[in-house]
């Protein structure tokens, strides 16, 4: 069998004579080292590859989950201009491989914005052989979870990944919600905040300004309370809070800034309204994206 999978400019018609002339070579070069090639040919407007895998044990046998992927614009929940290639040697159903990957798509791949646009192309695939000689994996027990959670490890790393390497980003952001009404709220309020094209350009511009978090939040189509909400910045350099329990404090803008100067960042809005908990990833959006998209085809 053949899966086929694209991404490019939109109606442009894919060269066919090309990858048919290179078919049979690419058949002659194939090896345990393949993956080396793979994930350099599938990058676009990338400028790293994206590759990762995990081992774990499941019914007493070693199992690997791998997969590497691309995508840097285009990038938004549901996606977006993503390839995904997930392989594993667990012996496990496709009905079970199915809801596995369904599951954790939820909470990683659909957790992710780059810049608010999806494509007109995506495709995640899992593959699996067997081969670890494990017991069939045939329902949601103890081994289809210690799977999922494998599963779930590799995809959220890729999802940093994609998120981090966003077109023209120097910042990798990631929000985590906690003491929401549920999961679910918590994942939405969190995914409409990574979203905020306001939230991206403040954190370019190394700005505290959490009254856009607030904003995003407010239209994220999720009710929370205000008097319960408070919000933190942190990375490598420190934490600070900027809002607690619904009142603004006067914090410490060098310091904030400084925060906020690290590749990696982080948003923390902690709520009082239950226990769901729930993560996004993002990046911020500079002059170099806009420069990327305005001559894409030219």
């Amino acid at each position: 069998d053949v899966l086929v999978c694209s991404t490019g400019v939109i109606g442009q018609q894919i060269n066919i004579g090309a990858i048919e002339a290179g078919m049979a070579r690419l058949c002659e070069g194939i090896s345990k080292d393949g993956n080396v090639s793979a994930r350099e040919a599938i990058m676009t407007t990338d400028t790293k590859y994206k590759e990762v895998a995990v081992e774990t044990m499941i019914g007493g046998k070693k199992v690997t989950v791998g997969t590497m992927a691309k995508g840097s614009g285009m990038i938004h929940i549901n996606m977006g201009t993503m390839l995904g290639f997930i392989t594993t040697d667990c012996a496990i159903s496709p009905a079970m491989l199915q809801a596995a990957l369904s599951e954790s798509v939820e909470r990683t791949y659909n957790c992710v914005s780059v810049d608010g646009d999806t494509s007109t192309n995506d495709t995640l695939i899992a593959l699996a052989n067997g081969l670890a000689g494990n017991k069939m994996i045939s329902s949601k027990n103890a081994d289809w979870k210690a799977f999922v959670e494998a599963l779930d490890a590799v995809n959220t790393e890729m999802a940093k990944k994609i998120a981090g390497d966003g077109e023209g980003a120097t910042h990798l952001i990631e929000c985590n919600v906690c003491g929401a009404k549920n999961d679910e709220v918590a994942r939405n309020l969190a995914k409409s905040i990574i979203s905020s094209s306001l939230v991206k350009a403040a954190f370019f511009g190394k700005d505290a300004n959490w009254g856009r978090i607030l904003c995003a939040m407010g239209y994220s189509g999720e009710l929370f309370t205000q008097s319960g909400t408070s919000v933190f910045f942190d990375s490598g350099a420190g934490e600070i809070e900027v809002f607690h329990k619904g009142v603004p404090l006067d914090f410490d803008e060098p310091k904030a800034k400084e925060i906020l100067g690290e590749t990696e960042v982080r948003i923390r809005v902690e709520l009082e309204d239950g226990k769901g908990k729930g993560t996004a990833w993002g990046c911020d959006l500079t002059y170099d994206y806009v420069k990327i998209n305005g001559d894409y085809r030219t």
